[in-house]
């Protein structure tokens, strides 16, 4: 195992089998800080699996996970967020009754535990914290508006909100555009590109038109495993990945 890092995140020979398949098998993944990485792959390639070990949602076999050169593979999922770390699932989940600038609030990690919001008061921070967020995502003028009442794409940006709410170094997406209209994709597109200025950002994308436009970097997975890695350009001309991803 390698000794302390800059990384940001340092996944080193991690493996999760369920009764014997190796759903990621023995995989090395490092991510800079300030990085927008996507992950592409075939359907079971494993691309969700590993956002779920790095959240906490499903505990690694063997390996491991460091964020900020800390082991996380026996934290629980809870103190994972409260780390920085930030998941984004393919659901929206957002109080659909509540405005948007009450969604953001709550958010906010004073009003998490059930002490917390008994006392929370909507103090200047959290109101300042929720205009900044609100400008990052677009939604500045909807701030009243009731969250069951946004389109596709804005309650995928609410979501995304939610979770800059609690300041996360390492914000995870998957597939983030999935539904939304050519206009809101371009628009998520330079959100993406706004919010990785002060973190490192992994998505899980299908659309490759969409990648070439967002990525730093693309990780190409299969079979649990990385099967290439580098700019986009480098991956498309991989032949190796022609032949079990692009070439369908």
């Amino acid at each position: 195992m390698s000794s302390s890092t800059d990384f940001v995140l340092a996944v080193e020979d991690l493996t999760v089998s369920f009764d014997g398949f190796k759903a990621i098998d023995n995989l090395n993944l490092y991510i800079d800080k300030n990085e927008l990485r996507v992950i592409i792959g075939p359907n079971g390639a494993g691309k969700t699996t590993l956002l779920d070990m790095i959240c906490g949602k499903t505990r690694a076999t063997s390996g491991s996970i460091k964020f900020k050169d800390e082991e996380m593979t026996t934290l629980p999922e809870y103190t994972r967020v409260r780390r920085g770390i930030g998941r984004k699932f393919q659901t929206p989940s957002i109080y659909e009754n509540l405005s948007v600038f009450q969604n953001l609030e709550v958010s906010f990690p004073l009003g998490r535990s059930v002490l917390g919001a008994i006392f929370f008061k909507c103090t200047d921070e959290v109101k300042d914290r929720v205009s900044a967020v609100a400008l990052e995502i677009g939604l500045s003028a909807l701030l009243q508006t009731e969250a069951g009442l946004l389109s596709h794409g804005q309650k995928q940006w609410l979501e995304i909100g939610m979770l800059l709410m609690q300041e996360p170094e390492l914000l995870m997406l998957d597939e983030p555009i999935a539904g939304m209209s050519v206009r809101e994709r371009e628009l998520t597109a330079e959100l993406l590109k706004r919010i990785c200025q002060n973190r490192s950002v992994i998505v899980i994308e299908h659309d490759m038109e969409f990648v070439k436009k967002i990525a730093h970097k693309v990780t190409v997975m299969h079979q649990g495993k990385i099967l290439a890695e580098g700019s986009m350009d480098t991956v498309q001309s991989n032949p190796a990945v022609i032949d079990v991803y692009l070439g369908h």
